[in-house]
């Protein structure tokens, strides 16, 4: 990759300097609505919190994988509990966008939607869904939005873009 061609995805330092901590307050802030709403899903068992939360991160990450799966390899990689996963093949503006949009819009936003047609033990189980997935997809979120505002005839490779 010669990097004379390509440009950093988050261009300015300031904001690559500080892009954690905008993650960090979109967590936390994912993390308080349901205090604020009153649904702390107390009357779900922490046991079963815990296995839906690891099940729902496995899902996440392998609706990631199957966006990618036939365009290059794929390797995860971790820092404390974040994790990223990284291809070498070079992505289209609308790919990459899918990649970092699918899991949430499964995972979040369809959850949330059928939230507000069912009823009984079932609600608080997929409004929980929704919202451990909107914490997982924190980073995901963000660089759904920095992915839109990029040029149309961009093409993205291991963090950095080019205009076709």
């Amino acid at each position: 990759m010669d990097l004379s061609e390509w440009t950093p995805f988050m261009g300015n330092n300031w904001i690559r300097k500080h892009y954690m901590k905008f993650v960090y307050l979109l967590q936390i802030t994912i993390f308080l609505i349901p205090y604020f709403y009153g649904t702390l899903f107390t009357h779900i068992t922490k046991f079963s919190l815990i296995l839906i939360g690891i099940f729902i991160f496995i899902i996440h990450e392998y609706l990631h994988i199957i966006v990618i799966k036939k365009k290059g390899d794929i390797s995860l990689t971790f820092s404390g509990i974040f994790f990223w996963l990284h291809t070498n093949a070079i992505l289209s503006k609308t790919r990459l966008w899918v990649f970092m949009s699918l899991p949430f819009i499964v995972l979040s936003v369809v959850p949330a939607i059928m939230s507000f047609y069912v009823s009984g033990n079932i609600k608080p189980i997929i409004l929980f869904i929704s919202w451990i997935n909107s914490l997982i997809s924190s980073s995901d979120i963000i660089n759904s939005f920095l992915i839109a505002i990029k040029p149309k005839n961009s093409v993205f490779c291991r963090g950095y873009y080019r205009v076709e």
